[in-house]
């Protein structure tokens, strides 16, 4: 039996504010019997009550930062057959959101640190630690140079899912969580300590959610400073890409659903025409819809549709888009929506239900993403008959390919550059399709709805390198 610890700041169904919490909620399930997987986490207090009726306590302890020493609670519940382990401190935890606070370093050291205390008290001894992303990057670090006695055996791997977010906090705020005494160099970021660089110096592997992105991030464009290392440990780092729990997005038995469908040729135009009707939008079946389900950041892509969105609503579509982030984004485009209120509905808000009426009632889903270490949103479009619009970057490059009307291969559209009328010519292409071939709309349809990437492809790729090192 393998034995393997996840250690994430978030997991389906406890806590999820993006891709990473379906990651470590749907990868863990998808090993074969051979891998005892585990995951351990924050006890946050936002997990909803029912969940918390089902986790029990274990155990106590003190952990050790500086000169005090804080308290951590372990416990522990089984889910879908997975056994979750939670780090529980109220002053670090019990908030209104996972993340954003002044001392998210604090926080997430003492998290790390807790960890590796907490399997002292565990039946459970790991041969592999996996961890992912800068809130859990401290783990590698203390792992070999604080850690090794106590777990002589016990390797780690390190999952970069955005190097954009790298944990850069000024050394004195963290150094007693850490236990420094000086600020070595492979935690040295411009006089400050960049976990992300820790962890990528001392894990036995890094891996990253994309082979494209793993790629990409040796190019200074795309690794956010740290390009450098990632050329230097490339003998140790390989993109492994993320798949979508296909049980839970499954379009036959989702209850969110106007219509559940086992095939999509009939039953998307009603959804369609449910979802006109819900959001107010003129009901017709002939118009094609476009969906973006998406943070409003930069790096989605939203400074592309901003520049050219007057242009997209001159076409015969409908447009709706779901989702949050920055005030500018937000408030442009609730602005175009009241302008144009039979072509484009704009939600701010962040509703799974209403995302997955979204995904089975729409013909396109755009996702013109700066940079993508692999994106689940265009997988799960495709899961409901969604074509995906995408530019060829990180995942979306590994997942999408471009529909050739000759072959009749393809799953979905791209464009190479990032530009704002590269996207727009893109989406012409799309709707000219729709509404000239219908034909060969449907052949699309068709293949991305037969375009799956299940769990269990990604588990075996995983549990193959887990062996390698462990020298199995």
């Amino acid at each position: 039996m393998l034995n393997v610890l996840f250690v994430a700041t978030e997991a389906y169904p406890f806590a999820k504010t993006g891709g990473l919490g379906d990651v470590i909620g749907a990868l863990p399930k998808a090993f074969p019997k051979v891998v005892d997987a585990r995951v351990i986490m924050p006890f946050y207090g936002t997990i909803p009550e029912k969940l918390k009726e089902s986790i029990k306590y274990l155990d106590h302890f003190y952990v050790q930062m500086g000169d005090k020493f804080d308290y951590c609670g372990l416990l522990t519940c089984t889910y879908e057959g997975i056994t979750f382990y939670f780090i529980d401190n109220e002053g670090f935890f019990k908030r209104a959101a996972l993340y954003g606070y002044f001392d998210d370093g604090e926080r997430f050291t003492f998290f790390s640190r807790a960890v590796l205390d907490a399997i002292a008290f565990l039946d459970f001894i790991p041969d592999i630690i996996h961890c992912n992303d800068w809130q859990t990057a401290a783990v590698p670090y203390l792992l070999t140079h604080q850690y090794r006695t106590a777990l002589p055996n016990t390797k780690s791997v390190f999952t970069i899912h955005n190097m954009k977010y790298q944990g850069i906090y000024a050394y004195e705020s963290i150094r007693n969580y850490l236990n420094l005494g000086f600020l070595p160099s492979d935690l040295e970021y411009y006089g400050q300590i960049n976990l992300m660089k820790g962890g990528l110096y001392a894990a036995d592997l890094v891996t990253t959610v994309s082979p494209t992105y793993a790629q990409e991030l040796k190019d200074p464009y795309y690794g956010e400073g740290l390009d450098g290392i990632v050329r230097e440990i490339s003998d140790r780092e390989v993109g492994i890409i993320n798949g979508i729990d296909e049980t839970i997005y499954d379009p036959k038995t989702d209850a969110a659903l106007f219509v559940p469908f086992s095939n999509p040729d009939k039953k998307k135009i009603e959804n369609k025409m449910a979802l006109q009707e819900y959001l107010d939008l003129p009901i017709r079946s002939d118009v094609p819809m476009i969906a973006m389900i998406t943070r409003l950041v930069e790096q989605k892509g939203l400074d592309l549709v901003a520049n050219v969105i007057h242009e997209i609503l001159q076409l015969d579509l409908q447009l709706v888009i779901l989702g949050t982030g920055d005030a500018t984004y937000e408030d442009l485009l609730k602005t175009v929506a009241y302008n144009y209120p039979d072509k484009m509905v704009t939600i701010i808000d962040f509703d799974e239900n209403l995302s997955r009426k979204i995904y089975a009632a729409s013909d396109f889903f755009l996702m013109p993403s700066k940079f993508e270490p692999c994106g689940l949103s265009q997988m799960i479009a495709m899961r409901y008959g969604s074509i995906p619009i995408v530019r060829e970057t990180g995942g979306l490059k590994d997942t999408v390919t471009s529909f050739n009307p000759e072959t009749k291969k393809g799953n979905g559209f791209s464009f190479a550059t990032y530009n704002a009328h590269d996207m727009l010519f893109t989406i012409q292409r799309a709707v000219n399709l729709y509404t000239e071939t219908p034909a060969l709309f449907k052949i699309m349809v068709k293949n991305a709805f037969n375009t799956h990437f299940d769990w269990k492809l990604s588990a075996k790729t995983y549990l193959a390198h887990y062996q390698k090192l462990i020298g199995k």
